[in-house]
Order: C-alpha cells, then structure tokens, then sequence
C-alpha cells in the first residue's frame, strides 16, 4: 500500500468519526426537551370568570298603535323617527262611511224622542179618563206600557249615537305615549281593516334613554347570575367601545331547543347619548368571578400531552390516564360541595422541565378566562417552567424553508 492511498484512508476514517459524532450531537440536542418544546413561566396574576351569550337591545316600553275602525288612509300625519306626545294624531282614516252612520243614528234618536212625548201625552190623557171610567184599566195599562218601550228606543237609540260618534273619532290614531316613531307600517291611500287581533300600524319607543338587552344563558352558566350582577357589552357599531349594564330580571320560564336548555335574562341599560338603536345584537359578558393574585397556568399547557412521558396515576384521571383539563368559560365544579363539605375541585396536568427531561404534575384547578386557569392544588408553583406546546420547526435563514430533522 502505498503512501497516498494511507493518507486517503486515514482522512476518511476522521472525516466518518467527526460526520458521526457532529450527528449524534445533532440528534442530542434535537431531542431535548428545550429544543422540541415550548416553555412559559408559571405566574400570578388577576383573573376574572365571565359567562357570554348574544342579545339584542330593545326598547324598556314599546307600544304597538293599532286601529279600531277600517277604512283606508287619508292623512299621515308623522313618520319615522317622529318626536311624538301623548295624544298627537298620527294618521287620519276616511270617515265618509262612519260620519253617515254618525248622521243615521242622530236622525234615529230625535225619532225616537218624539215617539217618546207622544207616548207621554197618550198615557196622561189615559189616565185622566180613567179617572172619568170612560177607558178600561186595561187601555190606560196599554198606554203605561207604550210609554215605557218609548223610552227605552230612546235609550237605545242614545247608545247607537254614542257608539257611532266613538267610530267616527277612532278615525283619528292618536299616540298612546310620549316618545318617538320606531316604526311606521302605513302609507297613504292603504286599506286597514280592525278585526279581532289589531293590524300594527305605528310602533312607538316611549324612552330611547333607557334601553335592556334581551339574552338567553345555558343552564349551565344561569347558577352563577344574579340580579343587579353588572355587564359589560359591546355592539357591532362601535367594536371599540365597552357599555356597561346590570341584570334586571332572570325569567323562570326555560327554554328547550335540541335537548339544550337556556333561560331568558333581561339587562338593563343606560343610553344617554342615545347612540344604542333598537335591534342592535349586543354581546354581553357577565362576571361571576375574581380572584387576586391568582397562581395561573396557560390553557394550553393543561391542554398538553406528550406521547413518550408516563402520566401519573392520580384521582380524577381519564381513561386515557391523563385528567380532564376544564378549558371552558362555566363556573368550576370547584363552586361545588359534597354532603360533607368539601370542595369538589376538577383536577388536571401540566409538564415542567426537571433538568433534562419533563416531568408531569397533577393540580387542582379552579376558575378560567378562556385562556387562563387558576390553580388551586398540587405542587407547582411560580416561576416552574411548563410545557405549553410543540416548538415551531427551524427555519433556514439562507433557504427560507423549515429543517427537518428526523427524530430515532
């Protein structure tokens, strides 16, 4: 062999054990914890629990005008968005037809009093003659009782007058209430017609200052609200702007709708300004609780499970070995009690770094923004780095493309 191809096979054999162990080095520290995952600090803070639902914001009295008479429009005396008072006509229904009705009944009446003195003289005249026995007892009965079915046309007749003059004023739709057109379902020249449920002709807001939302809450979430309890809301509007409210009435009669069970709430709402229009989808949220200073982990390190660390075998584990982490926005099962007391707290696990490896630790947790949970129990406390998910690939800078590596 000569010199060279020595040289050759000394250089690759170095060239093979540095590839090798720059390799295993690389896979070393592919496979370590710091580089594979994601890490976040354990912290304190304060976290608030709030349950939210949709409504939509309406009018505290919105009265329905309607009509007791038919006939077609003839005037229209507001319109939309109309500042109207108690008593201010709002439109004018045709009253041909009732003014000679109005007319036919007063004719009636003045017949009928007239038939009413002749039925009076008749009967004094009979009475008179009685007393002289040139009628019969029962010709001067006759006379009493003519006289008798004369007043009574006469009240009749009365009552017709009045009722047709009624008529012939509700051709005139006046407000109820004080307060401002809403909505207005008319036009000149159209055909109402009253019947036994009203036609809506005018809808009229009596106070456009103060407004509530009309919501509904899941069963779930209805345990944790209470009347007078404040709300915060917001509307589409303005996304940039938070209004403030209070609950005024949580209605009993429960709703069902596919085995789901909601209960209508009512919110009262201040509108000064009278920016908040009637039918605005209001997005209301309700805090039901607060705590200082809580010790809170990210909910996606309860969320976390890596495939190749044991899980510990605490109470309150799934089947799967691991315990159900409460992600959600509803008040805990911690707010629980047993017969005897204590606490029903829902239980879950976080991963901390412990040196080289990842560790699991069961905690005891209690309420949740969504994004955050409280921690109540168990050994973690703050400032333990926790697991809150799989590390982003590498990108290369020059290639601009993730580097995979291959993990054995």
């Amino acid at each position: 062999m000569n010199r060279t191809l020595k040289y050759a096979i000394i250089a690759a054999a170095v060239l093979g054990t540095a590839a090798a162990g720059y390799y295993a080095y690389s896979m070393k520290e592919a496979a370590s914890p710091e580089k594979r995952y994601r890490f976040q600090a354990v912290e304190k803070g304060d976290l608030t629990q709030a349950v939210s639902a949709n409504g939509t914001l309406n009018p505290v009295v919105l009265v329905n005008v309607g009509t007791q008479v038919s006939g077609t429009v003839r005037k229209l005396y507001v319109d939309f968005n109309a500042q109207v008072k108690a008593g201010q006509p709002l439109l004018e229904i045709d009253q041909s037809l009732l003014a000679a009705q109005a007319r036919q009944s007063e004719a009636s009446l003045k017949s009928s009093e007239a038939a009413l003195d002749l039925a009076v003289a008749n009967e004094q005249r009979m009475k008179s003659l009685l007393a002289q026995e040139y009628v019969s007892q029962q010709d001067y009965d006759v006379s009493r009782q003519v006289l008798r079915s004369a007043r009574a046309a006469v009240a009749q007749a009365r009552a017709q007058r009045d009722k047709d003059g009624v008529n012939l004023g509700n051709t005139v739709i006046r407000s109820p209430v004080s307060g401002v057109v809403v909505d207005r379902q008319v036009d000149i020249g159209q055909t109402v017609a009253a019947s036994f449920q009203t036609p809506t002709l005018f809808k009229i807001a009596q106070d456009l200052t103060e407004m509530q939302i009309y919501t509904t809450f899941a069963e779930a979430d209805i345990g944790s609200i209470r009347v007078d309890q404040p709300v915060r809301f917001n509307v589409d509007a303005f996304p940039n702007r938070n209004f403030r409210g209070k609950v005024k009435q949580i209605r009993l009669n429960p709703t069902t709708q596919q085995n789901v069970v909601t209960y209508n709430v009512v919110v009262a709402v201040d509108n000064p300004e009278q920016i908040l229009l009637p039918g605005m989808t209001a997005y209301v949220s309700i805090a039901v609780a607060h705590r200082k200073e809580a010790l809170m982990v990210p909910n996606a390190a309860l969320r976390f499970r890596p495939a190749d660390v044991a899980k510990p075998a605490e109470n309150g584990e799934s089947k799967a070995g691991a315990p159900e982490a409460r992600t959600g926005t509803s008040p805990p099962r911690s707010a629980k009690k047993d017969g005897k007391g204590k606490k029903d707290t829902s239980s879950g696990t976080v991963h901390v770094l412990d040196q080289a490896s990842l560790k699991p630790v069961a905690v005891q947790l209690g309420i949740s923004d969504g994004r955050s949970t409280e921690i109540v129990g168990g050994e973690l406390k703050a400032g333990d780095r926790i697991v809150v998910g799989e590390a982003l690939p590498q990108v290369d800078n020059k290639a601009g493309s993730p580097v995979r590596m291959r993990l054995f």
